[in-house]
């Protein structure tokens, strides 16, 4: 048995999604007229409680275009040093839409209406980049899946707005977060300029995002969209595994918190563990004891049959995920337990 925790993304579509596939009614998504996407963007943005949704290959691409949309050439976007849409989306920020950036740091990679308050550029000074935007990450991956406090977000979205700034959201995995706070989604959309909604972690689906936000910035996107080349045909096969996802797969979330935490209390009692993050999610970062590289042990759990990703040379990331079955669950606390003399 081959146990892969190397991310919510490595599930496959179950036989009542696929068949959802297969079922869908698609047209040219590029002339608008593919009913299945239509569908998942109106559900979408609906569940939000915002205007309008773009489908996309990824959830790069809708956080890229939400860039490209709210900023010029030369301005700042202000965001943690750890977020997704700087860390790991190729540089893309500056390469497509020419923007500088002011990375704050933060606890588990959140950041606060005050460090936003303080890192916001004069206006007229020449000297300096003009902020326009301000983004967030929920939750934070390498964060260890944090969940941010919704007041804070609140406050950061009265600052964004004192100062005319735009107010973007990674909502990668916005779904776990709304499974562990009692916010719902309505809540997001009301706060939000744009939200980028992925489907293919913790909902399971093979492919996709979502872009969300007012009608005008979504006829904006759509042209973003052409130049990135995220035009699609059919791609409605696509959007009604999203539409299965959302419609089956939302409550069943805090089962992948639920073993996380399992994980987690299980590896903190490990001799070569340092340090396990606290886990709020479906993500599980932990520390290895100084002098054990992270890279070694990956290598020894995956020739034991765990997959697991080093996130750095002393961390280490599992991510609990739909595919993740309680006998794999058991089948990992046993391999973990035969690793101590790691």
């Amino acid at each position: 048995m081959k146990i892969d925790l190397r991310s919510d993304t490595v599930t496959r579509p179950t036989p009542a999604m696929m068949q959802a596939m297969f079922l869908a009614k698609v047209g040219d998504d590029v002339f608008e007229e593919d009913p299945t996407i239509n569908e998942l963007e109106v559900k979408t943005a609906t569940l939000f409680g915002m205007e309008a949704g773009l489908f996309c290959p990824s959830g790069t691409m809708t956080n890229q275009i939400a860039v490209n949309v709210h900023t010029r050439p030369g301005d700042e976007v202000i965001l943690h040093k750890l977020s997704h849409l700087y860390y790991y989306e190729g540089g893309g920020m500056m390469r497509n839409s020419g923007v500088s950036v002011c990375l704050l740091e933060g606890e588990r990679g959140m950041i606060t209406a005050e460090d936003v308050e303080n890192h916001i550029n004069p206006a007229d000074d020449v000297h300096r980049p003009l902020t326009t935007m301000v983004a967030v990450e929920n939750t934070m991956n390498k964060g260890g899946g944090a969940v941010y406090d919704f007041n804070e977000l609140l406050k950061i979205g009265e600052v964004a707005r004192k100062h005319s700034l735009a107010y973007h959201m990674d909502g990668a995995r916005i779904f776990n977060a709304l499974a562990v706070t009692e916010q719902n989604a309505t809540d997001y959309g009301k706060l939000f300029d744009s939200i980028s909604v992925c489907f293919s972690k913790g909902l399971g689906a093979p492919v996709g995002s979502v872009l969300l936000g007012s009608k005008d910035f979504i006829y904006k996107a759509r042209r973003i969209r052409k130049v990135f080349g995220g035009g699609m045909r059919q791609a409605g096969y696509l959007a009604a595994a999203a539409i299965y996802a959302l419609d089956h797969n939302l409550e069943r979330l805090n089962e992948d918190h639920r073993k996380a935490k399992v994980l987690a209390a299980f590896l903190s009692e490990l001799n070569w563990v340092d340090e396990v993050l606290p886990v709020d999610t479906n993500i599980l970062i932990f520390k290895t004891r100084p002098g054990l590289a992270a890279a070694d042990v990956v290598k020894k759990l995956a020739s034991a049959g765990l997959l697991c990703m080093d996130f750095d040379k002393q961390s280490i990331r599992m991510v609990t995920h739909l595919d993740f079955t309680d006998e794999m669950l058991e089948e990992t606390l046993r391999i973990l337990r035969e690793s101590r003399s790691y």
